[in-house]
């Protein structure tokens, strides 16, 4: 009877998003998958076109993007913005990452938010025939970009914390797991998620020209430690955080990230050709936005 109440979802995707669409499409009966043709014209802008749109009306639909380049994001907006007007009965837009607006910081007057332009693009979703549209976000780096959506627009923020929290209770070592946190900023978004488990509180300090990870609060010694933060860009942090870790007597460090964004091929400082594990910590990623955990040895 339960089933028999779900809401039927088409399911669109960007190019990039198929595999991981096909991943999720695959948990449930309830989702069907839709196909778009990605074309350019002979400039080079996009030539799009949405297959079965005729079929769409009434239906509830979704939209799952990523804004993983700005190469891609013209093209999906205007995606994005053509289904709500084909008569659906409700549009939500997943976006996993929200990449922008990572490193902002308006210090002084000229400082462009690019964060708030994304938001205002997004707010401007044409509402659907069931009123206003999703926008699914998970774990939106800076909180404060919650506030940039305008009311036309429902603006949901998810977390993939429960999920972290899922694997951390299938591990042999269940009972001796310390989480740890590179700095005050992810201890305050995460901690109440995880106030079950012991704590480790990093940060960093400045000596000189370098920028040094310490253990602020917290005892890692005998423990399997886990860095848990939002996202990870080139890794210098978690690497730190690993050192000063096994330093303190960890057992083995592990870290999760939602977002693996690793810019300029940035994920190879982790890997080394044989095989054998670089930097001290494997990463292992999932999709992207999904959980990367990454293993090592304290030592």
């Amino acid at each position: 009877m339960e089933n028999s109440q779900k809401k039927q979802v088409f399911l669109f995707y960007c190019a990039e998003c198929e595999d991981l669409a096909r991943q999720v499409a695959s948990q449930s009966d309830h989702i069907t998958l839709q196909t778009i043709k990605w074309r350019t014209f002979d400039d080079g802008f996009p030539n799009i076109f949405i297959n079965n749109a005729q079929d769409l009306r009434g239906q509830h639909v979704a939209f799952l993007a990523s804004f993983s380049s700005q190469g891609v994001i013209f093209e999906q907006l205007s995606v994005i913005y053509a289904l709500p007007r084909l008569f659906v009965a409700s549009f939500t837009l997943v976006l996993p990452f929200f990449p922008t607006g990572s490193f902002e910081r308006m210090e002084e007057e000229g400082d462009v938010a690019t964060a708030f332009t994304m938001a205002r693009m997004l707010s401007n979703i044409p509402i659907s025939k069931g009123g206003p549209n999703s926008v699914l976000i998970y774990d939106i780096h800076a909180l404060q970009e919650r506030f940039y959506f305008g009311d036309h627009v429902l603006p949901l923020f998810e977390t993939g914390i429960p999920l972290l929290k899922q694997r951390l209770h299938q591990l042999p070592d269940s009972d001796k797991i310390v989480v740890a946190f590179p700095d005050d900023g992810a201890w305050k978004r995460f901690h109440k998620q995880l106030d079950h488990f012991p704590m480790v509180v990093c940060n960093k300090v400045r000596e000189g020209d370098k920028r040094i990870v310490r253990i602020k609060e917290g005892n890692p010694a005998g423990y399997h430690v886990v860095i848990v933060d939002d996202l990870v860009q080139s890794g210098g942090t978690l690497i730190e955080c690993q050192k000063v870790l096994a330093a303190h007597g960890a057992a083995k460090v592990s870290a999760y990230v939602t977002h693996g964004v690793f810019p300029k091929r940035s994920w190879e400082r982790f890997t080394h050709k044989d095989g054998k594990l670089g930097e001290g910590i494997r990463l292992l990623l999932d999709h992207g936005f999904l959980p990367a955990y990454c293993q090592s040895r304290g030592k």
